[in-house]
């Protein structure tokens, strides 16, 4: 596994990752229209009972998200999306031991649930709706930016790039500049290449090859591609048989240097991360 490139401490909120190693981040839809698993935690006793049995299974993260994002989905109202997000980042940040991480990329949402004592503001659109930095910025928060041309309900039409790998490196090092100009330090920062999101599925393969390269950027990596349809495409599997394409993709995600795995199989995948590190642990 690569040695980190950066400085491995990121605060969160009242609690610290050590970016030394890679952690699971345990996904938490609390929505009715996600790819996966869309409609089942949108109560808040099954949200906690799910998040209770990844934190169980070695979820070092949660991540909370009120708005799908699949291909083709519609944006929600900011009101709905609180609604949906606040209670759960209450009750587990409250009930478990646990970085809870919220998807979202309104600003509303990142102040509340900030308050909340939410850990990590994840967004799909790299802090670009209206007043999404200053938000941001405000919590005192790290951000995790990741690239994404277009909205989820567009951007699957044609995406084209010369150089996936060199553009989407251009993208995330431009949105830091932007970052730190709002006055957010490089150190809050994780940077996520975005599989899935405006990328066919070539683009998708090429980028995850070459991923090292974004390293340059000297920013952890967030690698989120569990059942999604780089496994789909190449194995010729619907949403529910991708497991054990997704567990190839964390092990050799984190071989090539990922410190954050998205992914919906917590126990699972922890089986891979602790089975490396025991490898990389001998002698």
């Amino acid at each position: 596994m690569m040695p980190a490139l950066y400085p491995t401490r990121l605060p969160c909120g009242n609690r610290v990752l050590d970016l030394s190693r890679t952690h699971v981040m345990g996904i938490l839809n609390v929505t009715p229209d996600s790819f996966s698993d869309g409609g089942r935690f949108i109560s808040i006793k099954q949200a906690l009972r799910h998040a209770q049995a990844m934190v169980a299974a070695g979820a070092t993260l949660v991540d909370i998200g009120g708005e799908s994002t699949r291909p083709g989905a519609a944006p929600v109202a900011p009101g709905e999306e609180l609604e949906r997000v606040a209670p759960v980042v209450e009750v587990i940040t409250r009930e478990l031991d646990v970085v809870v991480s919220v998807d979202t990329s309104t600003p509303q949402v990142m102040r509340e649930v900030a308050r909340l004592g939410a850990g990590l503001i994840n967004d799909v659109r790299s802090l670009r709706r209206e007043g999404a930095l200053e938000a941001a910025a405000a919590t005192g928060l790290p951000v995790c930016l990741m690239h994404m041309v277009g909205e989820p309900g567009n951007m699957q039409e044609a995406p084209h790039y010369h150089n996936v790998v060199a553009q989407v490196s251009e993208f995330l090092a431009e949105r830091l500049r932007a970052c730190q100009a709002a006055g957010i330090d490089a150190s809050h920062i994780v940077l996520d290449p975005g599989f899935g999101f405006a990328k066919t599925h070539a683009h998708n393969l090429s980028l995850f090859k070459h991923m090292p390269a974004l390293f340059e950027l000297g920013r952890p990596l967030l690698v989120g591609v569990s059942r999604k349809s780089i496994v789909g495409l190449a194995l010729g599997k619907p949403v529910g048989e991708r497991l054990f394409g997704s567990l190839a993709l964390a092990a050799l995600a984190q071989v090539k240097g990922a410190r954050i795995l998205r992914v919906h199989d917590v126990a699972q995948t922890m089986d891979v991360v602790r089975m490396l590190e025991a490898v990389e642990a001998a002698e």
